[in-house]
C-alpha cells in the first residue's frame, strides 16, 4: 500500500492543475481496477482542511462535500475511519473549525476523555475543556 499527499487529493477534488489531475485520475481508475489501497493519514485529512478552506477558499460545505466523496472511494484508506465520518457529520450540524473537530475526535477515538485547550470555541463541541 502507498499512502497519499494532500496534493493528491487536492488535484482529485479540484482539477486545479489539469495534468497532475489528469495523473490523480488515471492512478485511481487503474487503483479501482487492480483493486489496489492507498492511505490517508490524519495529517493528510488535518492540512487537507486547512488547504481547501484557507488556500481555496471554499465553503465549510464544499470541504465537508468533497471529504466526504473521498471517503466514499473504496481505493481510499483513512487512518481513523470513524473519526473521519464523525468529522463530517459534526462539521455539518457544528461552528467549530473542522481542524479543531478533528483534533478533538481523533483524540476521542484514541480513549481520552477530553482534550485540554485555551480555545473558548472549540469547546462547544464537547470535546474540548477549557483550562
Amino acid at each position: 500500500m502507498k499512502a497519499l499527499d494532500t496534493n493528491v487529493l487536492v488535484r482529485f477534488l479540484l482539477n486545479d492543475d489539469e495534468v497532475q489531475g489528469e495523473k490523480v485520475r488515471q492512478l485511481f481508475e487503474r487503483a479501482e481496477l487492480s483493486q489496489e489501497r492507498f492511505f490517508v493519514t490524519n495529517v493528510v485529512v488535518l492540512e487537507m482542511l486547512w488547504v481547501l478552506s484557507a488556500v481555496y477558499d471554499l465553503t465549510r460545505l464544499d470541504v465537508l462535500q468533497g471529504l466526504e466523496l473521498l471517503t466514499e472511494l473504496p481505493i481510499l484508506r483513512f487512518e481513523d475511519h470513524h473519526a473521519t465520518l464523525d468529522l463530517i457529520r459534526l462539521g455539518r450540524r457544528s461552528k467549530t473549525d473542522l481542524p479543531d473537530l478533528l483534533i478533538g475526535l481523533l483524540g476521542r477515538a484514541r480513549g481520552c476523555e477530553t482534550t485540554l485547550t485555551f480555545d473558548k470555541g472549540a469547546r462547544k463541541s464537547g470535546l474540548f475543556e477549557h483550562f
